[in-house]
């Protein structure tokens, strides 16, 4: 008999947080559970090919009826939260811990605020049957600031559908940086413009394509008036934009263990990416890592990689052959449903 999860996502933007919940999506019914997606109306196009049950967006309430309602209706024995951050989705936890042992996977370290607000949140991750995170950063927050057990809190590495071949660097006549994720401030793509700068303005002969959409588009655009860099827009299909590059960029000033990187290491090509999260811990060698908000270690960074195509060929083959052993989602998968499968079997037992 298959165990029944109902996966719950409540936000308006997509981001690595609901490629992550696809993940989940494709493959627990491979692992024998029956799933079902709870998902807001912003999103719902995006995951259309799970047939969601679509539910107005509740991520800035405290409460919200129609998901508890939702949620209800699947009969769920496990019910999974996909969390932006910790003082977000009170509503849609909230509903699923009324419902059936609710588990939430976390993405980001966030302000858990002071008072009454601290104290909220404490109530409310306090009903988590088990939390999910993909870095040490966030599980060390949660336990320090929500009182949580750290036994409660399973720290399981983020995964990425690794292609069976990598094209490696696409050895443009001008080498082609690339980088996308959401166009806002946390991505530090205004860093990367600045690095960027001063390659070019070295005589550096390299181009930048910025791929993603987001509120801070027309300032980006406006500090790169005058540079060869290119901003595609939304980006549907990572490992197709990816053929393009020669190396990749992430500049983030806060992530856990990032998607976008983990793909470009899956497609082969050197990396050099900010010291955000998990990163250092999970590249090693197989990538460059700078410190965060540091253009000009980050601009030294990738001089040193675009005067040197033998070093690129080496650490994408690298970060290639990483990406296949650690960060397969199929791994991923497999490691989340053993942290669930006890939630199934407690609830089954209770009838």
């Amino acid at each position: 008999m298959s165990r029944r999860i109902t996966l719950v996502s409540d936000t308006e933007t997509w981001g690595g947080a609901d490629v992550h919940l696809a993940a989940l999506l494709r493959r627990l019914p491979a692992l024998g559970w029956s799933v079902r997606l709870v998902c807001a109306e912003p999103l719902a196009a995006h995951h259309a090919e799970f047939d969601p049950v679509v539910v107005p967006l509740a991520r800035h309430s405290d409460r919200s009826p129609e998901m508890r309602e939702a949620i209800a209706a699947t009969r769920p024995d496990v019910v999974w939260v996909n969390l932006v951050d910790p003082g977000s989705n009170a509503a849609a936890v909230t509903a699923a811990q009324s419902v059936a042992p609710t588990a939430g996977v976390l993405h980001l370290v966030g302000d858990t605020g002071t008072g009454a607000a601290r104290q909220r949140l404490v109530e409310l991750y306090a009903g988590f049957a088990v939390l999910v995170t993909p870095a040490t950063e966030i599980r060390d927050q949660i336990v320090a600031d929500l009182g949580v057990p750290a036994s409660g809190v399973h720290v399981v590495p983020n995964g990425v559908d690794v292609p069976a071949t990598a094209p490696g660097p696409a050895g443009n006549a001008v080498p082609r940086l690339g980088t996308f994720g959401r166009l806002t401030p946390q991505k530090g793509f205004d860093v990367l413009l600045e690095a960027f700068g001063q390659l070019v303005a070295d005589g550096a002969p390299v181009e930048l394509v910025i791929g993603g959409a987001g509120r801070e588009e027309a300032s980006l655009r406006a500090a790169a008036a005058g540079l060869p860099v290119t901003f595609p827009g939304f980006v549907e299909d990572a490992p197709s934009f990816l053929r393009q590059f020669d190396l990749f960029c992430l500049s983030s000033r806060r992530e856990a263990l990032p998607l976008v990187l983990l793909e470009a290491m899956a497609a082969g090509l050197p990396c050099v990416s900010t010291d955000v999260g998990d990163v250092r811990t999970a590249v090693g060698e197989d990538a460059v890592v700078v410190p965060v908000e540091d253009a000009g270690a980050l601009a030294a960074a990738l001089r040193g990689l675009l005067a040197d195509p033998a070093r690129r060929a080496s650490l994408g083959a690298r970060a290639r052959a990483r990406a296949v052993r650690d960060f397969d989602a199929g791994l991923m998968v497999e490691r989340i449903s053993a942290v669930l499968a006890p939630l199934a079997g407690a609830r089954s037992r209770e009838g």
